[in-house]
């Protein structure tokens, strides 16, 4: 197992480091909270040449194939980009792999006609359209055997008719994925269909959209679908074959979100030195108290332990698939969200009243802390979810005893040695 990469490679990251620092870093503060709305004239000046810089270096959408306008990157190097780009909200749109677009475009890519491709994909690619990934419902969440949304087949098209709620980005979207229900009567994870749903579509109402914490604009949004009439050649993939589309959107989504909050943790832990070693007291710095160097020690051996699983676990989809590697997928899920919330509390505590001010990203950063367990699925599910494939390779005890039983294995040793 290698995660080394060659030069030539090293040397993109390298060029990477240096623009992400000098030239998008500083987009978050000029223009907060606008990288994934629809850019005006003046905004377009400034990030059309970042992104023809990038597409220069062969940077562009690195996560679809050459087909498509990417580079095919396989997800150890794809992990090692976001390492970098997760330091900048503006960094994916950049780089065009910002969420939900990205999985959006690979399951397109997966599963779209070539007519689909045409309308909704090569936008996309182009950095010239957003998209929204309408899944989770109000009763329902994320749990895919709770939905009610249906899609009823009428005079060679669909119907839709639901709700869906937290729709990431659906103001800006020129195109929504819908998950509903085809067929009530079949297995749980046959009942449902995918279909592009063009955002002005009448009967497509947008309820509200819904703030997060640290997010006041809200980006989340409510909908509402009422007799949403699309063509049959709005059906993305195979009736009722929606739980396995998701499933082939959400596993290289979740390694790339992992690496990136790599990078969040990684800036919170640098601050945290700095303080350490800048924050004098009455007998010396911060740094010379073993409660802080306890603290200190705590986050690099979670931050370090955390990126090695992430490494890995993207090393192991290279060598086989997302299905290979669902347990360790999932374990980054859960691990993602620990880290970051130890990490960035620890690093806000040591700053004191500065860390909860707004003068520093720590605040933004914990209030992001409770959403990381939450969204993409609550952390209990990915708990189970591992439990549940880890216990698959155990057995119970073949007798009364365990099979680590001493008593037992003393004798059997015994008897095997006995005559020695």
């Amino acid at each position: 197992m290698d995660f080394a990469v060659e030069p030539e490679f090293q040397a993109k990251l390298d060029w990477m480091d240096a623009f992400i620092r000098d030239e998008v870093e500083p987009l978050d503060l000029a223009f907060p909270g606008r990288a994934y709305e629809k850019p005006g004239e003046r905004l377009r000046a400034i990030v059309d040449p970042l992104k023809e810089q990038v597409r220069a270096r062969g940077l562009w959408a690195c996560h679809l194939g050459p087909e498509l306008g990417g580079q095919g990157y396989g997800q150890l190097r794809l992990a090692l980009m976001n390492e970098l780009i997760g330091r900048s909200a503006w960094a994916p749109v950049i780089f065009g792999c910002q969420a939900p677009d990205t999985g959006n475009a690979e399951i397109i890519a997966m599963y779209g006609t070539a007519a689909q491709k045409d309308r909704y994909l090569r936008p996309l690619l182009e950095g010239e359209a957003f998209s929204a990934y309408s899944m989770t419902e109000p009763q329902g969440g994320s749990d895919p055997r709770l939905f009610t949304m249906r899609a009823v087949k009428d005079a060679g098209g669909w119907v839709l008719d639901g709700e869906k709620y937290f729709t990431s980005n659906a103001r800006n979207a020129s195109f929504f994925i819908v998950m509903a229900v085809t067929n009530p009567e079949a297995h749980p994870y046959q009942r449902m269909s995918m279909f592009l749903v063009p955002a002005g579509t009448a009967g497509v109402e947008i309820v509200r959209d819904i703030a997060t914490m640290g997010d006041r604009s809200g980006h989340h949004a409510h909908i509402r679908y009422t007799g949403v009439r699309v063509d049959a050649d709005a059906l993305l993939g195979e009736e009722g074959g929606a739980f396995a589309v998701a499933q082939a959107r959400l596993g290289g989504g979740r390694v790339h979100h992992a690496m990136r909050t790599v990078a969040a943790v990684k800036r919170a832990f640098d601050m945290m030195c700095e303080r350490a070693l800048s924050r004098a007291t009455h007998d010396g710095v911060l740094a010379d108290k073993q409660l802080v160097q306890a603290a200190i020690a705590d986050s690099y051996l979670q931050i370090q332990q955390f990126r090695l699983l992430v490494l890995h676990t993207a090393w192991l989809i290279d060598q086989s698939s997302t299905r290979q590697a669902r347990t360790q997928i999932a374990a980054c899920k859960v691990a993602a969200a620990r880290v970051f919330h130890d990490v960035v509390q620890r690093a806000m505590h040591l700053h004191g009243a500065l860390g909860v001010s707004s003068d520093t990203p720590l605040a933004r950063l914990w209030q992001s802390a409770p959403l990381m367990g939450i969204m993409d699925g609550p952390t209990e599910v990915h708990q189970a979810s591992i439990a549940r494939r880890v216990l698959k390779g155990y057995e119970p005890a073949p007798g009364l005893w365990p099979t680590e039983y001493l008593p037992d294995k003393i004798a059997a040793a015994r008897a095997k040695y006995g005559d020695i």
